[in-house]
């Protein structure tokens, strides 16, 4: 299961979500046969207006095989040929040391920024980018990768019931729009949902994975490793975007075993499985081979820079009001307003020759009342706006003609008060084309490896990720580290342009 898989995607908390997501357009889509694991967070994929249409993106799925509905729905593949040169090592070390050495599988990158890691029953082992960026040496990708890999040799898939492909989801009903956006946020890649496994069946994969990575060579202990940093790095992201941790983990639980209890289970399991400790020449290997993967957006996707969102390849941008921390997820931009129930979502969609003010009225969101459209024109773009009221929320939607799309703004907000609805006015105002050099400097972050000088610190390093949000603590994040002292000559992960 997605090793960053949100704790939303799990039972109810989840059809809430794509019912919701129905509401404001979207399509989700089941995989079928995905082995899948779920931990803190979430699968975030293809951008807004990077590729899929919002609307009737599932009409070519059934003729598409399993491998490329995933690859479709995680942003397609990342090449890196010496990161991959590092992962098929690993993987063929841990498949000879298997249950089933004769077994063949391959490992693909996924061009996800969100930490996930999951299998195909046939052998397919897919890992992201995101959750490359958090691995600090080859036993920690090892734990992952090892865990996938013992999902598929204990059946686990065939002992749970398998997902259906299907186009729709069920009829909406009445979540609250804003507070859904806000609770999962870092979840709301509704294209692919994974099957989650019992906690029996985590912990089982657990235990197979820290045996055979042992068995390989490799250091057990970045089992725990690996998995404390995925918790860490949940946290943080559920404290960026507002999210409620205590509630967060009570829905993990309902169905997964919690990470600390994982992190005790596997502690006990790599100290009676002996392995290797880490090598620093493997170590510094690693870091130099993941030195310039992309970090976070892809511009193709579409960038975030704090409150705005530059699109390059459809040269496009937007500023979101002041405060809001925007995610780039599978079919939009979304957005909140931290511990208020206020949400943005952006993205564009097929108006099949509508007009903006009819695209406005065309039923966006369900059992709401519509107000008198109203012609609006932003930096030269014509578009179109209307109040739409529901029984408890209010919407600011808006669609803007550009290029023969229309781009469409969705804000909910309980209650829509007047100066509320005038930020994301001012919002949909800064709706306007890239220029040439705007299209040029908008380019991604990546990682990158440095070595720690004389008199450096975790805060002095920091500083060199100014475009990250919350640097300071990212960078603690990014390289496990518990303080701020560095040890000198030892390599670290910075994200830069």
């Amino acid at each position: 299961m997605p090793i960053d898989a949100l704790i939303m995607h799990c039972g109810q908390p989840a059809r809430h979500l794509a019912r919701l997501l129905v509401r404001f357009g979207v399509v989700a889509v089941l995989s079928m046969g995905l082995v899948a694991c779920s931990s803190n967070q979430t699968a975030r994929e293809i951008s807004p207006a990077g590729a899929p249409w919002s609307t009737g993106f599932a009409s070519g799925l059934l003729s598409l095989s399993e491998r490329d509905r995933v690859l479709m729905a995680f942003g397609g593949e990342y090449s890196s040929s010496t990161v991959r040169s590092q992962l098929d090592g690993i993987l063929a070390r841990l498949v000879a040391a298997s249950d089933e050495p004769g077994h063949s599988y391959r490992v693909t990158i996924l061009n996800s920024p969100s930490p996930n890691a999951f299998a195909l029953q046939g052998g397919d082992v897919f890992v992201t980018r995101g959750l490359l960026a958090l691995v600090d040496d080859p036993s920690e990708i090892a734990a992952v990768m090892a865990h996938e890999l013992a999902h598929i040799t204990a059946r686990h898939a065939s002992q749970r019931s398998e997902l259906a492909l299907r186009a729709n989801v069920d009829a909406p009903d009445a979540a609250q729009p804003a507070q859904a956006l806000a609770s999962s946020l870092m979840a709301s890649k509704g294209q692919v949902a994974l099957a989650s496994f019992s906690r029996v069946q985590e912990l089982e994969a657990d235990m197979i994975g820290v045996k055979w990575m042992a068995k390989a060579g490799f250091d057990p202990f970045g089992a725990a490793r690996i998995l404390t940093m995925l918790g860490r790095d949940a946290n943080l992201r559920a404290s960026i975007f507002g999210e409620n941790k205590q509630k967060a983990a009570m829905n993990f639980l309902a169905s997964h075993p919690s990470t600390p209890e994982r992190i005790v289970k596997v502690l006990s399991a790599s100290k009676d499985a002996g392995g290797t400790p880490v090598d620093e020449n493997e170590r510094i290997r690693w870091l130099n081979a993941i030195d310039g993967m992309t970090y976070g957006d892809d511009p193709a996707q579409g960038l975030i820079r704090g409150r705005y969102f530059v699109h390059p390849k459809l040269g496009i941008k937007f500023a979101a009001p002041d405060t809001f921390v925007l995610d780039n997820s599978s079919s939009a931009l979304v957005g909140v307003l931290p511990g208020k129930p206020v949400a943005l979502r952006f993205d564009r969609i097929d108006a099949r020759g509508q007009t903006p003010e009819q695209a406005v009225q065309s039923g966006w969101v369900e059992g709401t009342r519509l107000g008198e459209v109203e012609s609006i024109n932003s930096h030269g773009i014509n578009g179109a706006t209307v109040l739409a009221k529901g029984q408890d929320w209010q919407f600011r939607l808006a669609a803007l003609a550009k290029d023969g799309v229309i781009y469409r703004f969705i804000f909910a907000a309980q209650p829509l008060t007047a100066d509320l609805d005038g930020l994301f006015r001012q919002s949909i105002g800064s709706f306007n084309s890239l220029s040439d050099s705007e299209r040029e400097q908008a380019r991604p972050l990546r990682v990158r490896h440095v070595i720690a000088q004389q008199g450096e610190t975790a805060e002095t390093l920091s500083r060199r990720m100014g475009t990250v949000e919350r640097p300071y603590e990212r960078f603690l994040v990014l390289n496990g580290l518990d303080r701020p002292a560095l040890q000198l000559g030892r390599g670290y992960k910075l994200i830069a342009e």
